[in-house]
Parts: structure tokens; sequence; C-alpha cells
């Protein structure tokens, strides 16, 4: 994959890949043209996935007013 998908907004892949979804579902595509597809798919699903994690990383992370850094777990709260 190029680097360049990750520099595509998180709203704009995700359009996209809603796009791409709805293609394929309508089943029309020819067969070639469904692979591209997935295969596009695929790689605007993988760059979704990674700005989420980059998000819930900087979230774990939050600047205290002096500057400090406090280490959250949200995943931990949540689950409680």
């Amino acid at each position: 994959m190029d680097n360049q998908k990750n520099d595509i907004p998180f709203e704009e892949a995700m359009k996209q890949l809603e796009e791409i979804v709805e293609g394929l579902e309508q089943g029309d595509v020819a067969l070639e043209k469904a692979i591209d597809l997935y295969k596009k798919g695929i790689g605007l699903s993988k760059t979704c996935h990674d700005k989420l994690v980059s998000i819930e990383e900087q979230l774990d992370q939050i600047m205290t007013e002096d500057g400090e850094i406090l280490e959250l777990n949200v995943q931990k709260e949540e689950q409680e």
C-alpha cells in the first residue's frame, strides 16, 4: 500500500469505502472491476482503522494545565 492513502482525511476514506460497498452490493460490476474495488476497499478500511487507533492513542493521554501528561486507559474504564 502506498503512504498517500494515510494522507486522506478519515471522513473522505469512509465516504469512498461506503460507495465501494454500495457498488459491490449491487452486484452489477464486472469481476475484474469488483476485485479492484475490493482491493481499494481493503486499503481504505486499513487507513480508517489506523487513523482510529492513532486517535485512540492520543485520547489515552490528556495533558493537564501544568503540562503533565495523564495516562488514561479508555478501554479499561469502558469495561467497568
